[in-house]
């Protein structure tokens, strides 16, 4: 029987990308969902969350200090942002959340 990981932290990154561009980062973030999902220590859970003025990437964790870790990886640094890079207006905000009860 599989034990289901439960969600200690949210990692939530906010990314300016025109509309234009917002396919490719989609296409960014599907390459990359599994990969996450199977080989970063903690990761329980990945979402795109799409509004009009941004894109936002929230990935669960079972800890903040596998958050931090996600943040200092070979796939975060050299895959993922390498790939958003060209799409990005401004800097991503990154933000690290605590799961409270």
């Amino acid at each position: 029987m599989a034990t289901e990981k439960t969600v200690g932290a949210y990692l939530e990154i906010t990314l300016k990308v025109n509309e234009n561009d917002r396919a490719a980062a989609a296409a960014v973030y599907t390459k990359y969902r599994q990969p996450f999902l199977d080989t970063i220590s903690g990761a329980v859970s990945k979402q795109l969350l799409v509004r009009g003025e941004d894109v936002q990437v929230l990935h669960g964790f079972t800890s903040t200090t596998e958050a931090e870790g996600y943040l200092v990886s070979d796939l975060f640094n050299q895959d993922v942002v390498v790939e958003l890079k060209p799409y990005f207006q401004s800097a991503p905000e990154v933000y690290i959340y605590n799961v409270v009860g």
